[in-house]
């Protein structure tokens, strides 16, 4: 008896589930009647927008600056850093950083004279984060003795120092 009855109750149930269907398909369609032709297109419209910011969000970010920059020259040196010792304790990272610049404005030429005539902005120095902690790493007293740096030079003439790979 017991599978009897449950064969009379699944299609009891399916009927259920067909009827409740049926009557919120028929609430959805009123909805519609019953709303103008503009709000149906706005929500149309809501309903699509997400969809394309969903896919945006999908898509890997672009690095835009590595397109902007095209490197036209790349160097890879290493400053000596011995002489920034020679100062007393406590100017010796600072002393080290204006060696490392003043090495790079040698080595890649960034001293370019401008004529008065000719306002052309200056090729600029950036030295990037890594570098700065290497030599800052050990404090203001304890610079590193040399270290090893790729310089590379954009096609405006700008220079951006990082630190060699594997240091």
């Amino acid at each position: 008896m017991n599978k009897e009855d449950e064969e009379e109750q699944a299609p009891e149930e399916a009927q259920e589930e067909e009827s409740t269907g049926a009557i919120v398909e028929e609430a959805a369609e009123a909805e519609l009647e019953e709303t103008p032709k503009e709000t149906i297109e706005e929500t149309i419209e809501a309903k699509e927008a997400p969809a394309l910011t969903e896919e945006e969000e999908a898509k890997p970010p672009e690095k835009k600056k590595k397109e902007e920059e095209e490197i036209v020259e790349e160097r890879t040196y290493t400053i000596p850093l011995g002489k920034a010792l020679i100062r007393p304790p406590n100017k010796r990272a600072p002393r080290a950083m204006h060696m490392i610049k003043a090495f790079i404005n040698r080595h890649m030429k960034l001293t370019m004279r401008v004529e008065e005539e000719e306002e052309k902005e200056l090729p600029k120095l950036v030295i990037s984060k890594e570098v700065n902690e290497k030599v800052w790493d050990r404090g203001i007293e304890k610079p590193p003795r040399k270290i090893r740096v790729r310089a590379a030079k954009d096609k405006d003439g700008n220079v951006t120092v990082y630190l060699a790979e594997g240091e």
